[in-house]
């Protein structure tokens, strides 16, 4: 038998009349900002973009190694943006990147497709290394440099407040071209003064020098493409000089494991060698919206080497060779984006091989 037990319900003109009285309710309280407050949200992360060709895409493990290094660290709030998705690497991480194997960086900037790949995936932070295919092709560096200029103005389009890390590119010394390693190193030579030139307060160029210390017989598997020892060396290159950008978001900012802080990058270069020496320079970097007064640099040289001299800074060396050096009174001030230099001396044993060094820097305001 079909139940004839109504379910009960309100009258339609009931519910019209409730209908309007919600609607009323809703239009006084919006303007107090009650009626559709949204739900707090976490801060956004910090967007990166491992820009480059198959030394940051293909599989480009450096970018997991660097990835887990800062969870490790604390800084939780950053992703790793970009149109191509991880391709292994054996470890889990943030695997989107912008490394298109075989891409040279003229071909891009001719071709303008860093616009829609940036539009794609809105950046706050570029990671460059890039131009190891033009330099092979024997480019010119002049036109190499100019393409750099030309995607620096693309992000800057994307992003007012971009901030770029350029690398000086890995050492390349591939069988099939005997030019190469001294083209890599003659190109290198000439970012560093790119970047000062290009780099601006509001979206600041730093250098984070890959090429020192970096050996293609025991780093890459073919004279080109970083093996794991390789992915060790380019991810701890970047490190520092990333977490100096992510340290000065703000207090409890996106990125910042404790507050923002003044930061700063430095980087090394042998400037010339010889049996039982040579000459190095290292360039400070101001990496932070505000301005420094000043900046200690601590210098470890690699095989052995110590300083013996410095100048444009104060040095103090430690008992196992560890200097410390600290700007003089006419090279402390750096504006954002600015640069400073000190050069040095440094005593080495005959089988110490290439000058390589490690350098950290400490920034303060006052």
């Amino acid at each position: 038998m079909r139940s004839t037990r109504r379910s009960a319900r309100a009258p339609r003109s009931s519910r019209l009349r409730i209908t309007l009285v919600l609607g009323l309710l809703a239009a006084l309280l919006l303007p107090l900002g009650l009626a559709t407050a949204p739900r707090a949200t976490a801060a956004d992360p910090v967007r990166i973009m491992p820009l480059g060709d198959s030394i940051t895409g293909s599989p480009g493990c450096w970018r997991a190694l660097l990835w887990n290094r800062l969870l490790n660290a604390g800084y939780r709030a950053v992703d790793f943006v970009g149109t191509l998705s991880h391709q292994g690497c054996g470890q889990p991480h943030d695997g989107d990147n912008e490394g298109h194997g075989g891409e040279r960086v003229t071909d891009v900037a001719d071709q303008n497709l860093l616009p829609a790949r940036l539009a794609a995936t809105r950046p706050d932070i570029v990671v460059m290394h890039f131009g190891t295919n033009d330099v092979w092709s024997a480019l010119p560096p002049d036109r190499i440099l100019a393409a750099y200029t030309k995607l620096v103005g693309q992000m800057r389009q994307s992003n007012p407040d971009m901030r770029i890390l350029v690398a000086q590119l890995i050492p390349m010394n591939p069988d099939n071209c005997p030019g190469c390693a001294q083209r890599v190193v003659d190109f290198n030579a000439l970012i560093p003064g790119w970047a000062g030139a290009t780099s601006t307060s509001r979206s600041p160029v730093t250098v984070v020098d890959q090429w020192t210390g970096f050996d293609t017989a025991t780093d890459t598997y073919d004279g080109v493409h970083p093996s794991a020892a390789g992915n060790e060396k380019i991810a701890a290159r970047w490190y520092p000089a990333l977490t100096a950008l992510l340290d000065t978001s703000g207090p409890g900012g996106p990125g910042d494991p404790g507050g923002g802080q003044p930061g700063c990058a430095a980087s090394f270069r042998a400037v010339s060698a010889w049996q039982g020496g040579y000459q190095g320079e290292v360039t400070v970097t101001n990496t932070s919206a505000a301005a420094l007064a000043g900046w200690t640099v601590t210098v470890v040289p690699a095989g052995g080497a110590r300083i013996t001299q410095v100048w444009n800074g104060t040095l103090t060396t430690a008992a196992d060779g560890t200097a410390t050096v600290a700007n003089v009174s006419w090279n402390g001030a750096l504006a954002p984006g600015a640069s400073a230099a000190f050069g040095f001396l440094a005593s080495a044993p005959a089988t110490a091989g290439t000058p390589a060094a490690s350098v950290t820097c400490t920034a303060r305001t006052s």
